[in-house]
């Protein structure tokens, strides 16, 4: 019995997860944006990207998405060395980090469609 609780659960943690992916990443891709113009608050932009690509990375694997979460911590990875020395990233970095969250998309689609297959 506990066992199908505990099922349950990682089922509705799931399907949170799942229907959130989609806008996490476009916010990612707002953020990425953002960070490319010479703003003031660039470091709030690094450090809340950051936070969605964490999240992605900590959660997506726990509840089925471990290509996501592979690929959200390949994007995460970009955001590191701004992050650390607080500034803005470079021109390549925000590229690195554009690419990087394409990538993440196309992943987490392919992991989408296999689980609404499987009528998770």
């Amino acid at each position: 019995m506990y066992a199908d609780q505990f099922e349950v659960r990682i089922a509705r943690v799931r399907h949170r997860f799942a229907t959130a992916l989609e806008s996490k990443i476009v916010h990612a891709l707002v953020l990425a944006d953002g960070m490319a113009k010479d703003e003031d608050d660039h470091s709030r932009l690094v450090s809340d990207c950051y936070r969605r690509l964490h999240g992605i990375c900590g959660i997506g694997p726990t509840v089925g998405f471990a290509a996501t979460g592979e690929a959200a911590r390949a994007a995460e990875s970009t955001l590191l060395q701004a992050m650390d020395e607080k500034r803005r990233p470079t021109e390549t970095e925000i590229v690195n980090l554009k690419e990087a969250l394409a990538q993440l998309r196309t992943t987490a689609a392919s992991e989408l469609q296999l689980m609404y297959q499987r009528g998770r």
